[in-house]
């Protein structure tokens, strides 16, 4: 892996990636060579582990540029991350979107909560090579950390890509949350339903929907919904509940 790594590095700062560059500007992004390179040495980190371990489907750069990076950071739609200090990605996976966050937005301080240990080992990596500060990985599940003092209600921003229903994701991510932050979640084109029966969930627990963002993924036909959940007054203690209950039991 060492001698890979040596050659995506060597790579890094002769691939520009046109299609990256021009999404994120027409979004208000603009990239530094050092955050270019930082892209592509993820991209090729990702390729590498990816031969030996299931990170992701999406392979082709073109489509990782759009499908996961741009995807990623679609959130400047209707969050200004300039007032974002503190962020836990729940459900992280890969790193997305709690990576290319993080390397647009420096200044934040992030963590990235996964329940497979093999796949921090891979971000750990990545965190390494891109010689991000600030940041760290926690290995276990949100109904557990979310019940820690500090990690409880200590985030100014909580997000997900995660694939579970809104209801059970506002009980692992909204304890997480300071009052005034927010919790958003990044759904497909069939979230009306999930949103609408989230809507006792979030209220149970602390949180109000602000506001749903519908729009189509640029340079694609898929349909994208971000939800935007306040956080209004604390989450009753009783939540999250243990371990497997909030997706058995949704409440």
């Amino acid at each position: 892996m060492e001698n890979s790594i040596s050659r995506i590095e060597n790579r890094a700062d002769k691939s520009g990636k046109i299609v990256l560059e021009n999404e994120l500007s027409a979004m208000g992004i603009t990239l530094s060579q050092r955050q270019k390179d930082q892209f592509d040495i993820y991209y090729e980190l990702m390729s590498e582990w990816n031969k030996v371990m299931n990170l992701t489907g999406i392979t082709e750069r073109s489509e990782v540029d759009i499908k996961h990076f741009v995807d990623s950071l679609t959130i400047v739609r209707i969050k200004n991350m300039g007032n974002v200090n503190t962020l836990i990605d729940v459900g992280t996976g890969a790193g997305f979107p709690g990576i290319p966050i993080k390397i647009v937005f420096p200044h934040i301080k992030a963590v990235l909560l996964d329940s497979l240990n093999k796949r921090l080992k891979f971000l750990n990596e990545v965190i390494e090579k891109l010689g991000l500060s600030c940041i760290e990985t926690v290995h276990g599940r949100a109904e557990d950390y979310a019940r820690q003092s500090m990690y409880r209600e200590s985030f100014d921003l909580c997000v997900s890509r995660a694939v579970a229903n809104l209801s059970t994701l506002s009980e692992y991510c909204l304890p997480f949350v300071n009052i005034g932050g927010s919790f958003i979640s990044y759904k497909g084109s069939d979230a009306d339903v999930e949103i609408e029966q989230a809507s006792r969930a979030v209220d149970v627990l602390g949180g109000k929907i602000v506001r749903i963002d519908k729009f189509n993924l640029p340079c694609t036909d898929m349909k994208r919904v971000l939800v935007d959940i306040g956080k209004i007054r604390s989450t009753p203690s009783k939540y999250p509940r243990k371990a497997g209950v909030p997706s058995k039991d949704p409440i």
